[in-house]
Order: structure tokens, then sequence, then C-alpha cells
């Protein structure tokens, strides 16, 4: 008796069901038979773009929403026409994803057997609202209809979505301390803005535009215009308007930021060639260089998306799905070596990698800091944004940025300062301009409430938008330990910006860990050093003294904005120069290890232009005697003569003098004055 009034009643659901949903037949519109036509017609449109043949099944989907939903208005109460707009605003290329939900919803309600996906559906998009309960409930709906045998991967993927709403749920608890920020107008468009990278000092901004004014204004196979880059400079505390990068960079096909040197000098650009390749540009002078191939180690015929290169100008990280990695895309490391060629990427290992994707690399100016999208570890919806530290010869346990920072979507191609004050990416709100917008996001700020979204929040295709805001004590904020040295080199008489190679040494080592150049035109330059190293910095161009500076940064420095101009001398008799890097013993003449590298530069110097006649001279602060302070001033001067005469400069170009406590350069009431003035210099005597 019971079994029949079960089925008594199931059936008169699926009656009631039946005669609430409204089928789009003539006979049922009678009185509005131009209504009916109207909607049919624009069913059929949007029917063109259902069926639209693609590399993905549903990337079209987004364009039916407008003639659905124009259909839709006539007949609210259409069962697979509701589905059809849920599912479409589901799409991978919708912006607006929450939007689904209360079409899924009707259509479930009109007819629970419309589509076998329904429960999936409904839970994607509880998921992507964070209704999580929800969530999981309608996965686990979805779960009992799969067939154990033939749809595994269905029930793999249903069940890590459920994990992933567990995680989602863990995660809102304890939300990130940040603001996040629309950075305006002069960036962002009605269209898509995403892919933002920043150079190390945050001084400009290259991002991914999907705007009509694209190189060649021309439609791709999605519907939308082909991707360009665009660039704006910050300046007076504002972003200026975004430009077209025009050619070379852009072509008539996609175009899109692959990454940036810390120092802006270096341009990554993915192009979707080969199955996906990365092309580099430089800085010449405020020119791009024409595109390259980056070549075979870093291109294969897999897909390569984006790259990040370390602070030392050798390291390259690299996102690539290439054979042989854990899942589907993972993060490789590429090292250049002697002879300025890139090596053989070395993958960085299951701490990292998962068997699902990795995207989005970025590096941060320490050489320390790795920051990635993933959409395994335990992300809660899509990608999320990772930390991870390396320290003792591995990477640490990836650290999910949190909520609000990640969502339920796809997070991915983070990009952040030197300072990790700033972190940048695309999302979609409500306050936006268009479908995604460019946001900074502030970590740890004391100056504004915490935004918290309880929508779908990051890059494009996704939905949300902030509807929740809770206040938070000021907290410090968090610094890198890393200093970023910049500044202008140029000539110390006409003042004129000079082209400058620029070589960074660990003086403790002895050994060159990188170099960069000053730009051409501008004489800019931006030098990344982390903390807790002996830095020697040499400046050197043709026909020119060199300029050294020695920065001993502890390890516990935390991040600083040092600006250093440099005058370099032309080669003239008289000009002189302090060697910063040249270190003794204390209260000794004897040559430390430091020393090395830069006297071997002033070796260089002086084989190169091989009629030069220097003078060594030596000083002392004012602590102690005047004679004791020029015995040591002039036996110092004497050790790096006969260091020059060992090594082939011969004896009669060299002379050496001690000039003790006099001529000071800085205070002698100060321990930093009084270490300017113990100094070592060289002036030319003769040519």
């Amino acid at each position: 008796m019971k079994k029949v009034l079960l089925l008594l009643a199931l059936f008169t659901a699926q009656i009631l069901s039946a005669q609430q949903n409204v089928e789009f037949e003539k006979k049922n519109f009678k009185d509005n038979v131009k209504g009916f036509k109207q909607a049919m017609d624009s069913i059929k449109e949007g029917d063109k773009f259902w069926e639209m043949p693609s590399q993905f099944p549903s990337e079209w989907h987004f364009h039916c929403i407008p003639y659905y939903l124009y259909a839709n208005a006539f007949n609210p109460d259409n069962a697979m026409l509701n589905y059809k707009i849920g599912e479409c605003y589901l799409s991978p290329f919708s912006p607006f994803k929450t939007m689904s939900i209360p079409y899924l919803e009707k259509a479930y309600k009109l007819n629970p057997n419309i589509m076998p996906d329904i429960h999936y559906l409904l839970g994607r998009a509880y998921h992507l609202n964070m209704e999580w309960d929800k969530a999981i409930k309608e996965y686990n709906n979805y779960g009992v209809t799969l067939d154990v045998k033939k749809q595994q991967a269905q029930i793999a993927d249903t069940k890590k979505k459920i994990q992933e709403c567990k995680n989602g749920m863990e995660l809102v608890k304890h939300p990130t301390r940040v603001f996040i920020d629309n950075v305006g107008a002069s960036i962002n468009t009605q269209y898509r803005e995403y892919g933002p990278i920043i150079s190390a000092d945050e001084s400009e901004m290259i991002f991914t535009s999907r705007r009509p004014n694209t190189t060649g204004g021309k439609l791709a196979d999605d519907g939308l215009y082909f991707e360009d880059l665009y660039i704006s400079l910050f300046r007076n505390g504002q972003w200026l308007p975004a430009t077209n990068m025009g050619d070379p960079i852009n072509t008539a096909d996609h175009d899109a930021t692959a990454g940036l040197s810390p120092d802006g000098q270096i341009l990554y650009i993915y192009r979707d060639e080969n199955g996906g390749d990365i092309y580099q540009s430089f800085l010449e002078g405020d020119e791009w260089s024409k595109p390259k191939e980056m070549g075979g180690k870093i291109n294969s015929k897999s897909h390569e998306s984006s790259v990040s290169l370390a602070p030392d100008n050798k390291t390259l990280y690299l996102v690539t799905d290439r054979p042989g990695g854990y899942g589907d895309r993972d993060i490789y490391k590429v090292v250049l070596n002697d002879k300025a060629k890139w090596g053989e990427p070395e993958n960085l290992g299951p701490t990292i990698n998962t068997q699902y994707g990795e995207e989005g690399v970025d590096i941060q100016a320490d050489g320390k800091t790795l920051f990635f999208s993933s959409q395994g570890h335990n992300t809660m919806g899509g990608f999320d944004v990772f930390k991870s530290a390396y320290d003792s010869g591995k990477w640490s346990e990836p650290e999910n940025l949190g909520y609000p920072v990640n969502t339920p979507g796809d997070d991915v191609f983070f990009s952040i300062s030197a300072s990790g004050k700033h972190g940048y990416y695309a999302s979609v709100r409500k306050e936006g301009f268009g479908e995604t917008d460019i946001y900074k996001i502030t970590f740890l700020g004391p100056e504004k409430p915490v935004a918290l979204s309880n929508e779908d929040n990051l890059m494009a295709g996704n939905a949300g938008g902030v509807s929740d805001v809770m206040m938070t004590s000021a907290v410090a904020v968090n610094k890198t330990k890393m200093t970023l040295l910049k500044g202008v080199i140029t000539d110390s008489t006409t003042h004129l910006p000079l082209e400058a190679s620029i070589e960074l040494v660990d003086n403790k080592k002895n050994v060159v860990i990188a170099d960069f150049k000053s730009n051409s035109k501008t004489g800019k330059y931006l030098v990344s050093l982390p903390s807790g190293t002996n830095y020697g910095i040499a400046v050197k161009a043709e026909n020119y003294l060199f300029y050294s500076a020695n920065f001993d940064i502890p390890d516990t420095a935390v991040y600083q904005v040092v600006e250093k101009n440099v005058a370099l001398q032309s080669l003239n008799v008289g000009s002189r120069i302090v060697l910063r890097n040249i270190f003794f013993d204390f209260d000794k003449a004897t040559l430390r290890s430091e020393s090395t590298a830069e006297l071997d530069r002033l070796i260089n110097l002086l084989t190169t232009y091989a009629t030069l006649k220097i003078e060594i001279s030596g000083y002392t602060d004012n602590k102690g005697s005047q004679p004791y302070n020029q015995k040591l001033s002039e036996a110092r001067s004497k050790s790096v003569v006969d260091y020059l005469i060992k090594h082939g400069i011969q004896e009669g170009r060299l002379t050496y003098k001690g000039y003790g406590m006099d001529n000071p350069i800085a205070t002698n009431e100060t321990d930093e004055g009084r270490q300017q003035n113990r100094r070592t210099e060289f002036k030319i005597i003769g040519k």
C-alpha cells in the first residue's frame, strides 16, 4: 500500500510539474501570436550560439543570454529555457556565474528531470555563491545518479567539488585582512581587462584587454575582440590612461601578458602559436624591440602560458603542460648558463605541483617567495592563489592566501609588488566598469575596513560583487626582506642619461650574482637586493670610470626603497672615484677576500685603457692620532698597489699615498660619517 501511495504521489508531482511548465507552442499563446513569433525567433538566434562548434563545448553559450532572456520575458515558465539560461551564465567565459541560480532553481521546480546534470549545475552555482551546504547537497544528489563503472571521471570531479566546499567553509572563518580597490577608469573599461603585471616599484602596469581598438580590430572565434597588451604608468599618485602597446608588441592575433622582469626592461608575451609559446621583447630606450620566440628550452610543442624572471635575471619560472609533469600544467625552473643560454627546465616537484593545473607563476623580488595559482592543494574552487617560500634547499608547503583574495572561482594571474603590500588581479564586482576589471589588493591595511564578498570574486569568467563589509582593527603591514635600489645614471659633466651596465656581486662569495643595464634613453635602473647579503655594485660604461657602491644588508632588514643617482666621470686626468668595495682587516692593511671583485674591476679598467696612470689614495676617520692614521692609510693604499702589480699591472703606472684623516667627505661626528671617511680612492694622474 505504501509503495502504491508513493508512486501515486510521484505521479501527481509530475502532473503538477508538467502543468506548471509552459512549452513554447502556438496553442499556448493564442492571445499573443506576434509576441510568440518574436520569442521563437529570439530562441532560434540564441540556439545558433548554443550549437556553435568550438574548441570548448560551451565557449559560445554566454552569447546566447540576451536572446534567451528576451524569450524568457515573454514566457518565464519554460523549464528548458530556464535551464539553458542558467547553463549559459555558468559557461567558462561568463563573468556573471551566480546569476544562474534563479534560472536553474526555476528549471528544476518546473521539471526536476529537465536534464541529467541539473543537480551538478545547481551545486556549481551554489558553490560559486559560497552557499556551501546547498552546494554539497546538490553535488551529492548528482553523485548518486552516476554510474560507478562508466562515469568515474564525473564521480572524482564531484568528490573534489565537495572537498572544495569544505575547504571554503574553513577559509571564510578566518578571512585575510585586506581591502580591494578598483584601479580606475584609466585602466578599466566596459570590456575585459585581466592579467596585470607590474614592475617591482609599481611604476608601470602592463595588462591584457579585449577592447575594440585591438590591433586589426577583428573578432576572435569566441565572438570577442582579439587580446592585446596595454600599458599604464603610475605618476603623481594615479594611473595614467592606458594605451595600446601597438606594433611590434601586438599583432592581429592573440597577444597576452606572460610576465615582466622586475626592472621593467624585459616583457614576456604569450602568443597563440605552436600550441602556445612565450616571446620576449626588450625595452630599448622608450621603444620595445620586436618580440622573439624564446626557443626550444622554454617553448615546446606543448602549451607554455606564463613566466616570471627572478631578480638575478638568470632564473626563470615557467608554466607548461609538457609531458613528464605531475598534472595538467606544472611550474618549472630554468637557469641561464655561462653561455647565456637557457638550460633544461627542472620541475619544481610535488610540493608545488599537483595532479591538477598550476598557472600564473610570480616570483617575488626577494627571489625566495613564489606566488602561483593552483586547482589543487586546499583550493576553495577553481584556481586559488598560493604562496611558497624557498628555504634550506626546498619549497615550503603552499599556503592558500585565503578569502577574500581567493574565491570559489578561478583566481589566477596574480601579480605582487616588491614590497609585498600590494597585489593586482582581475575581478568582477558590482561597482566595476564592465565585465572584468583590474583591482589592487592591499594586505593587512589599517586604513580601511576589510572588503568581504560573498560572491565569486576573481578573473575573467567569474561572477560576484561586494555584499558584506566587516570592520577590523589596525595591524602592522608585513614587509618583504629586501631593498629596492633605483635611480638614474648620467654623465657627470653633461648630466645626460647614460646606458650603463650594472654588476651585482656577493662580496662574501666573490661571485657576480646578476647583471643589469640602465635604460639607454632615460638612464633609469632598478635593482632588487634581497636581505642577508653584503653586496658590491659596480656601474660601468665605455670611456668612463666605473662607480662602486656597497650595501651590506642584514637578514633582518625589511623592505625599503633606496634612490641612488650615479654620475659617471669620463676618463680625464683628475677624475677620481671611491672604491667602496675595498675592505681591510680591522686596524690593519691586510686586504680581505671581499675586496677581490672590486680589485678585479680596477685591473680590467687598467688593462682596457693601457695608458692610464693612477694614484691609489688611502683615508681614515679622525679617531686616533694623525701620525698613526697617516701610516695606516699609506700602508693600505700600498696593499692595493701591490695587489695590482702582482696581477700584471706595470709598477710605473701606479703610485700610492696615504692622507690619514685629511679631506673628509662626511662628518666625523657619526658612525655613518666616519665609515664614509674610511675609504680608498683612485684618481687619474696621466693618460
